[in-house]
């Protein structure tokens, strides 16, 4: 079944629309959090931190394949825009996702994908 992408005529459903802008709230905040996933090294960073609780930067770095000055400008990305936190523990810095929102926002796309690929729609 092949359901054409746009309605046949312009019908404006005034109390739908009224009702929708008035619970719309702003977006802002959620439009910075994709904003910082989406570059697929923050992406996989946040998704590795799904895997494992917390990892050092030289972890980090291991995983990306990168330079350790290349996964600590993400992370530190990441902690700026509140998806990441850090802690010390002696000479080592780990990070961990700054809590279970981001966690399963970055599950949940990945299982999107995947059911996407399965469906055939990926």
């Amino acid at each position: 079944m092949n359901i054409k992408e746009v309605c046949d005529v312009t019908t404006v459903h005034e109390e739908i629309v009224e009702r929708v802008q008035q619970a719309l709230p702003d977006m802002g905040a959620a439009v910075r959090i994709f904003k910082a996933l989406a570059d697929e090294t923050r992406l996989k960073i946040a998704f590795s931190l799904t895997l494992e609780e917390e990892m050092c930067v030289c972890d980090v770095a291991a995983v990306i394949g990168s330079s350790v000055a290349t996964a600590s400008h993400h992370l530190r990305y990441l902690r700026e825009h509140a998806l990441a936190k850090s802690k010390k523990k002696g000479k080592m810095v780990y990070y961990s996702l700054a809590d279970d929102h981001i966690h399963q926002l970055v599950k949940v796309a990945h299982e999107h994908t995947i059911e996407g690929v399965e469906h055939g729609n990926g």
